[in-house]
């Protein structure tokens, strides 16, 4: 699995890092990021509920 945060959509809220710490954070102007594209697999469940819960839906797999 594989994810990407749209930096146009994202507005901070960090709901993804939240829920999922360890493949999500927040940059220095307090947007989201991916630590890395690629996702281990014990993380993808909380990788996609991320997903699901982005209220600006800027997080795809990819």
């Amino acid at each position: 699995m594989r994810v990407w945060v749209d930096d146009q959509r994202c507005r901070g809220h960090g709901v993804c890092v939240t829920l999922c710490p360890e493949v999500f954070s927040l940059t220095d102007d307090g947007y989201a990021e991916a630590i890395s594209a690629d996702i281990p697999t014990e993380f993808e469940a909380a990788t996609r509920e991320a997903i699901q819960c982005c209220p600006e839906q800027a997080i795809s797999e990819t």
